[in-house]
């Protein structure tokens, strides 16, 4: 495990030598993959660094065991140097788990309203508002990509593209059946009823992900429906495209220029295409070892969110929060943080069963 510790701080070493070259610099592309290269290493060679020195430190202490006066001191400071080196070995080893690719990557979004009608619809508005304020306390951009309006307020659709750092690493177990139990507004008796919403969360494709032969398209044009004023009625901006050979229908109308209408299309049709191969992908590592860690299956309950008791649930890792509004505002970072580690020791556990 050193050993390939230490070709890595080689490689951390000499990836801050060529950052600082001005060729380097010059070449805005290269510089930002190199300095993408280096982010990725920083933790890891940080705690290596600090666990040579803490092993360092444990050999000075046992040097000083045979001293009668310095032993009570050397013995208190060895057993703190101890646990040290321990917790640095964990997060060693977290570090050293193979990284996605994608973590780095923004994602698409998608909300559709499920069981439920119109509170479903008015869950899947709540939803869609509580990961636009998780990443404004993040800074990441949100932008609609398409909304379908419920007449009583919520979506029965929405998708949008969720750009900025790290973007996918924190969102991509958000995936699944997301269940309210609430008294809607409209309910005379106050009972509570069961909705549902699901959550897709597609690492954005980028240009070198995916090829996409144009003969396999077929794109329409059409007049759009909905808000937007007279030009909106009056023009045929709105683009439909549908993927022939996988059957995939993407369709853009929130842009009043055709081409902005028809770049977001492609842009969602890349991300649902690849993010299908990644789903294959992972099923199949599913099979070959009988556990899949992250799955993102859609189909799969993962939380519950009670209103009546003020309660979130995430089923997986068996997390409940008693603070449901301070979630749906958009503080959902202590269950992402949670989903993350739990995921990671399912990976470690994984990988010495293999071993």
């Amino acid at each position: 495990m050193f050993d390939k510790i230490e070709e890595l701080e080689r490689r951390y070493q000499e990836l801050e030598a060529l950052l600082s070259d001005p060729a380097v610099i010059a070449n805005q592309p290269e510089f930002r993959k190199l300095s993408r290269e280096h982010a990725d290493l920083t933790d890891l060679v940080a705690a290596y660094r600090r666990y040579r020195k803490v092993l360092a430190e444990l050999n000075e202490n046992r040097e000083l065991l045979s001293d009668p006066d310095m032993k009570g001191m050397a013995e208190e400071e060895m057993a703190s140097l101890q646990e040290e080196r321990e917790r640095l070995e964990d997060e060693i080893r977290l570090l050293l788990l193979p990284k996605d690719p994608n973590d780095s990557k923004g994602v698409i979004l998608e909300i559709r309203a499920g069981t439920g009608g119109d509170e479903a619809a008015l869950f899947a508005g709540d939803l869609f508002r509580m990961y636009c304020r998780f990443a404004e306390t993040n800074r990441w951009r949100v932008e609609v990509i398409s909304a379908s309006e419920s007449e009583k307020g919520g979506f029965k659709e929405v998708i949008a593209s969720v750009e900025g750092d790290g973007v996918y690493s924190k969102l991509k177990y958000e995936s699944g059946t997301h269940r309210v139990q609430r008294v809607p507004e409209t309910e005379a008796q106050g009972r509570i009823h069961t909705s549902a919403c699901t959550v897709a969360i597609m690492a954005e494709a980028e240009d070198v992900d995916i090829d996409i032969n144009p003969a396999d398209l077929k794109i329409d044009v059409y007049r759009s429906s909905g808000a937007g004023g007279q030009h909106v009625n009056t023009t045929d901006s709105a683009v439909r495209i549908t993927h022939i050979p996988t059957g995939t229908v993407v369709a853009c109308q929130e842009e009043r220029s055709q081409i902005k209408n028809r770049a977001k299309a492609m842009k969602v049709l890349k991300t649902r295409i690849l993010d299908t191969i990644l789903q294959e992908q992972n099923a199949k590592l599913a099979a070959d070892r009988k556990q899949q860690v992250g799955s993102g299956d859609r189909s799969e309950r993962i939380r519950t969110y009670n209103f009546p008791q003020g309660r979130m649930t995430d089923h997986r890792i068996g997390l409940t929060l008693y603070r449901l509004d301070a979630i749906m505002a958009g503080d959902i970072g202590e269950i992402v943080d949670g989903l993350r580690a739990y995921y990671q020791m399912e990976a470690l556990k994984a990988q010495s069963e293999a071993a």
